[in-house]
């Protein structure tokens, strides 16, 4: 029998809203409690993002990373967490001048992006590497940036999740690894069915997983209808499958999901009914190699 597979719940995420779904946590007594009732519907794993509670817009503050991280703990100390290190690297071009930054620029430091990371040190955290239109917006991780962000993330001990939105960020990461940045075996996440990005094709999912340095540690996941169809095709190929309603926030056509422990509990079973299982915490734990 092949090893189990680790299933993550993408908690929030930074663009989903209650408009989309009534049900989306948003404060981080929420987060973390969709977190663990997550773990108890078959997740070994969660990717965090953080809203401010009043608001229930994105947030960057490191006392609701620290509130989520902390009730987490309290609670399942064997979770794995896996906090974002996305926000940052958005390019808003104002209507005016171009080269003057537009609102919704929110271009940070390194230092600035990992800062959670290195308070809190999470299990995981997310490292984005490409630039591109993603949706309305674009993204910009400059390659001076990404490798101090690569540098900040390995001092501290956390184990960077390479984000894969398209083919030639693969590319870069065999640079990042061979350059000493990212410490092995290198955990990859395929971004897949993002407006401009790599599409949720199983060709494309295919190419992608043979495209990886030998030896690497590989999970995908789709955005909005392609979420479940993905969930079977990483999991028939060989990879490890995420959901959450940073992802999706529709249980099937028409329904809305009442809660993250819904979408995991619907993607457990279709991992089970093609003949898988589910690592538990811990052994998501030593399939990553992660400090106990």
């Amino acid at each position: 029998m092949s090893q189990p597979r680790i299933l993550t719940c993408s908690v929030t995420g930074g663009s989903t809203t209650r408009a989309q779904n009534p049900n989306l946590p948003v404060s981080s007594e929420e987060i973390a409690d969709s977190c663990l009732e997550a773990a108890e519907a078959g997740a070994a794993m969660c990717h965090i993002h953080v809203r401010d509670p009043q608001t229930g817009e994105p947030s960057t503050e490191l006392s609701h990373y620290r509130e989520v991280v902390e009730r987490i703990r309290a609670a399942n100390s064997d979770l794995v967490i896996n906090l974002t290190a996305g926000p940052g690297c958005f390019y808003d071009p104002s209507d005016e001048d171009p080269a003057v930054p537009g609102p919704g620029t929110d271009l940070v430091t390194a230092q600035k992006r990992a800062e959670h990371v290195i308070a809190l040190k999470p299990d995981i955290c997310s490292l984005d590497i490409g630039s591109m239109n993603f949706a309305n917006n674009v993204v910009v991780n400059v390659p001076k940036i990404v490798r101090e962000m690569a540098e900040i993330i390995r001092s501290v001990g956390v184990k960077p999740e390479i984000e894969i939105f398209d083919t030639g960020d693969i590319t870069f990461a065999h640079d990042l690894i061979a350059e000493g940045l990212i410490d092995g075996p290198p955990l990859f996440q395929f971004v897949m069915g993002g407006k401009y990005g790599a599409a949720a094709s199983t060709e494309l999912l295919y190419y992608m997983r043979n495209s990886l340095p030998a030896g690497s540690i590989w999970g995908g996941f789709g955005i909005g209808r392609n979420s479940f169809q993905m969930v079977a095709s990483v999991f028939i190929a060989g990879g490890n499958s995420r959901i959450g309603m940073e992802d999706t926030v529709y249980l099937e056509r028409g329904v809305l999901a009442q809660s993250n422990a819904d979408l995991i509990a619907k993607a457990a079973r279709i991992i089970k009914d093609l003949g898988g299982e589910l690592a538990t915490p811990a052994q998501a734990r030593e399939i990553l190699q992660l400090r106990s």
